[in-house]
């Protein structure tokens, strides 16, 4: 019944003209759009390309009662969707959520514009769990109220799967582990830490296995058993491995790593969650381009006494390992006693290693507290910088230079005053008044005073406010 077409091969046909044939009295464009929306069957699998080509002998149908499903064009990777949960791929550099600076582009922002424009209306979607901003994987959020009760649920419980693949430097021992070490929000530095030994934290429990070995570094799967903010990142790095490319984390003092990373290497590769119906959905997702990449070149830059993935590692030749063995002892042999050392009769002393000082020297005055003892007493009226006198040295068993008297010319001029500075008599030099030195201008004591100078009002004396004195004083006031 239907004529051959240019483009079609024979024995074919486009799938529009199949539907046009068997339902004529729809337009061509209402059946384009029912084939792109999924309504469309061809044996038993939906079609959504309203150009493919389907055989003449062909079961087609549509089923006008179908959901619809529509392609968004958008940023967004779906991984799986249905009508309570959605999970997407989060790539490294996008938020979560907006924070405080609320931003515009988010992971959120995005699955509510795919949601909006597919379902043609504004539907639910909430956030379950997060991922760092540098981290990539996989996300899912709740499509509906119950799907929100349910996902949250089995993150108190912890028994969402939620798997990662990171790379971690240096060549972890052994294979696989439990790290079980609870975390403080605040290590001293503003930064979430491992709790220190009769520290309060919050549990935290890692499981991790090998997945391969490059000599510099090493990838693992780790498997959170406990969702805490920075968990991987933490118990790696105080166990000495941080993860590759870690800006927080990584001890500034190790030696940069030889294959710069412009980000953590961590990736949220498996993800598994119960609906509310008790369907079991596990997704799973690859590494992005950037950690492949990675990958590839630790791959390049392995020795090739490495063992393959998975199996215990041989120390490297020429390298030194991560704690360096203790050296052997060598017992030396037995040696002869020295034989002491008698000075000859009449040598001179042997000179002495401290720095010599010139005789007579007396140095700071011992005071208790150190030599710095003066800088925190109150002033007493000494002077340690300017000396001038000798005080007698009290008896003391010291014969060190500090107890003996200044013999220097000119600095035993003058004894002591041992009275109290308040008893001491005050000298008798009149003070100078700097203002009768001045030139040109009279003492104080002669200086006229306001009421005395030629046309200067007497001010001195108080004004009389009277009401007489006012309106005297308003009569003869000159009119204007």
């Amino acid at each position: 019944m239907s004529e051959k077409t240019e483009g079609e091969p024979a024995g074919l046909v486009r799938i529009v003209r199949k539907l046009a044939l068997l339902h004529p009295e729809i337009s061509g464009t209402r059946l384009k759009r029912a084939v792109t929306e999924g309504q469309v069957l061809v044996d038993g699998t939906v079609v959504r390309d309203p150009g493919a080509l389907v055989m003449q002998g062909s079961t087609i149908k549509w089923d006008v009662n179908k959901k619809i499903e529509r392609n968004v064009r958008t940023q967004l990777v779906v991984l799986y969707e249905d009508d309570d949960a959605i999970a997407v791929m989060k790539p490294a550099g996008l938020l979560t959520h907006p924070t405080e600076a609320k931003e515009k582009e988010t992971l959120l922002g995005r699955v509510s514009t795919y949601v909006a424009r597919k379902h043609k209306e504004r539907g639910y979607v909430s956030v379950v769990h997060r991922l760092d901003k540098e981290t990539s994987g996989i996300l899912v959020f709740a499509r509906s109220r119950r799907g929100m009760v349910a996902l949250q649920a089995q993150l108190r419980a912890h028994s969402m799967d939620r798997r990662y693949q990171a790379v971690i430097e240096g060549d972890i021992q052994p294979d696989s582990g439990i790290i079980d070490r609870d975390l403080v929000e605040d290590r001293g530095d503003r930064r979430r830490g491992v709790a220190r030994p009769g520290e309060a934290g919050i549990r935290a429990v890692t499981e991790w296995k090998v997945i391969e070995r490059f000599g510099i570094a090493t990838l693992i799967e780790a498997k959170l058993h406990t969702g805490r903010t920075h968990q991987i990142r933490v118990h790696f790095a105080n166990a000495g491995h941080s993860l590759v490319g870690d800006p927080v984390y990584r001890n500034p003092n190790h030696p940069a790593f030889p294959i710069p990373f412009p980000r953590q290497a961590l990736h949220a590769g498996r993800l598994g969650w119960t609906g509310p119906d008790g369907k079991v959905t596990v997704v799973e997702s690859p590494p992005p381009a950037d950690f492949l990449k990675l990958l590839a070149l630790l791959r390049a830059k392995r020795p090739r006494n490495i063992s393959r993935p998975g199996t215990a590692a041989r120390p490297l030749v020429g390298t030194r390992p991560a704690v360096s063995p203790p050296p052997p002892v060598v017992e030396s042999p037995a040696t002869p006693p020295r034989r002491p050392y008698t000075r000859p009769a009449g040598a001179p002393p042997p000179r002495s290693t401290a720095s010599p000082r010139p005789e007579g020297f007396r140095g700071a005055p011992s005071r208790p507290g150190g030599d710095r003892a003066h800088r925190t007493e109150p002033n007493r009226g000494m002077d340690f910088r300017k000396r001038t006198d000798a005080r007698p040295a009290a008896a003391s068993p010291r014969t060190d230079s500090r107890s003996r008297p200044d013999t220097r010319p000119g600095m035993n001029a003058r004894p002591r005053d041992e009275r109290p500075r308040d008893e001491r008599p005050r000298p008798e030099t009149p003070r100078r008044d700097t203002r009768t030195e001045r030139p040109g201008r009279p003492r104080q004591t002669d200086r006229p005073s306001v009421s005395d100078r030629p046309g200067q009002p007497d001010r001195s004396a108080k004004p009389d406010r009277s009401p007489q004195s006012n309106r005297s004083a308003q009569r003869d006031r000159p009119k204007r």
